[in-house]
C-alpha cells in the first residue's frame, strides 16, 4: 500500500503544528520517547524531525513532505517544491523576522560598518551568502544559543537572530541594524514526490485542508434574529465574507441572519447590533473556512 511519509517538526512549530493538524482532521498522537507519531490515517507515516533539518530530509527522499520554516529551506539551500505558506504561531499570526542586531551603543550603523568584524548566529549559510553577496567581508560563527548574551558580553561585534515585534531586543540592550529576512512556516514537499499523482492529490487535499483551518482561526460565525423593517440598516453594518445568509423565521415579521467575521471585530459588532435592533446573537467558532 501506497504511503505519503510526513515530517513533523520537532521543536518550537511541533505544538502548533500537531494543533493545526488536529483542526484539519487528523489526529496525531506523539509520546516523548517515540520519533514515530501515530495519526489517524493509514496513508500517512509520519516521523519527528528538527525543523532545522527538514528541508534536507525532504530534498533527499526521506520524507516525501514536511513543515518547516522558510528560513531553514534557504540556510539549507534546500530544492523542494513548495505546496502551500502557512502562517501561524501559537501566539500570533505575524511571520518571524530575522535581523542583524548590534549594542545600543555601538558604531554600527549600517551593514558597510561591519567589515572585518564577527557576526554570531544559528543561521550561518544564509548570513555568509548575505554578506558575500554586498561584497562585505565578515566572519561568521555558528551560535548555539544565548545568542543576544554573546553580543552584549563583546563575544561578537554583532548578532543575526530571530524576532516578531524585536520588544525582546530593545530589552536587552539591542538595537536593529536591518532585516535580512521575513520567514514564515511553509508545507513543502519532494520534488519527485510531487510528480507522483496519487502522493500529489494526497498532498493538495492536505495543503486545502490546512489552508481552510488556519484561515478559520482568525474568524468566527455570527447567527442573529433581526426585524424585517430593520434588515438594510443591519446588513450596512455587517462584514462578510462575501454576502450574509438571510433567511425568514416560521409566520413571523423576524429573519434569522447569520455570517462570518474577524475575530477582532466582535467586540465592537455585538453592542452595536443590539441597538440597532438584532436579537439573539451566537458567536460560534469554526474547524474550517474553505
Amino acid at each position: 500500500m501506497k504511503q505519503l511519509k510526513l515530517g513533523i517538526p520537532k521543536g518550537s512549530l511541533q505544538e502548533s503544528t500537531i494543533r493545526l493538524f488536529q483542526q484539519s482532521g487528523w489526529k496525531i498522537s506523539l509520546s516523548e520517547r517515540n520519533y514515530f507519531p501515530e495519526i489517524n490515517d493509514p496513508d500517512i507515516g509520519c516521523s519527528i524531525c528538527r525543523a532545522q533539518e527538514m528541508s534536507r530530509y525532504v530534498e533527499s527522499g526521506t520524507f516525501d513532505a514536511g513543515l518547516t520554516g522558510r528560513d531553514w529551506i534557504m540556510e539549507n539551500d534546500s530544492t523542494i517544491h513548495v505546496v502551500a505558506d502557512l502562517v501561524y504561531s501559537k501566539v500570533s499570526q505575524r511571520p518571524a523576522r530575522w535581523v542583524l542586531a548590534v549594542p545600543m551603543d555601538s558604531p554600527v550603523q549600517c551593514e558597510k560598518d561591519l567589515e572585518g568584524k564577527k557576526i554570531a548566529t544559528e543561521l550561518v549559510n544564509f548570513t555568509r551568502r548575505h554578506f558575500e553577496s554586498k561584497g562585505i567581508k565578515v566572519e561568521v560563527e555558528f551560535s548555539w544559543g544565548a545568542t543576544e548574551a554573546k553580543v552584549i558580553s563583546g563575544l561578537c561585534d554583532a548578532i543575526v537572530e530571530v524576532t516578531e515585534t524585536g520588544s525582546t531586543m530593545r530589552a536587552n540592550g539591542l538595537r536593529i541594524v536591518d532585516e535580512l529576512m521575513e520567514s514564515n512556516t511553509q508545507f513543502i514537499a519532494n520534488i519527485e514526490a510531487w510528480k507522483d499523482p496519487w502522493k500529489r492529490e494526497k498532498l493538495e487535499r492536505i495543503s486545502l485542508l490546512l489552508q481552510g483551518a488556519l484561515r478559520a482561526e482568525g474568524l468566527v460565525g455570527l447567527k442573529m434574529n433581526v426585524p424585517k423593517a430593520l434588515i438594510e440598516e443591519i446588513i450596512n453594518i455587517l462584514p462578510s465574507l462575501h454576502a450574509p445568509t438571510i433567511a425568514g423565521l416560521y409566520q413571523s415579521d423576524w429573519l434569522s441572519v447569520e455570517t462570518v467575521v474577524s475575530k477582532n471585530q466582535v467586540r465592537e459588532l455585538i453592542p452595536v447590533l443590539i441597538k440597532k435592533g438584532a436579537e439573539g446573537i451566537i458567536e460560534y467558532t469554526l474547524n474550517k473556512v474553505i
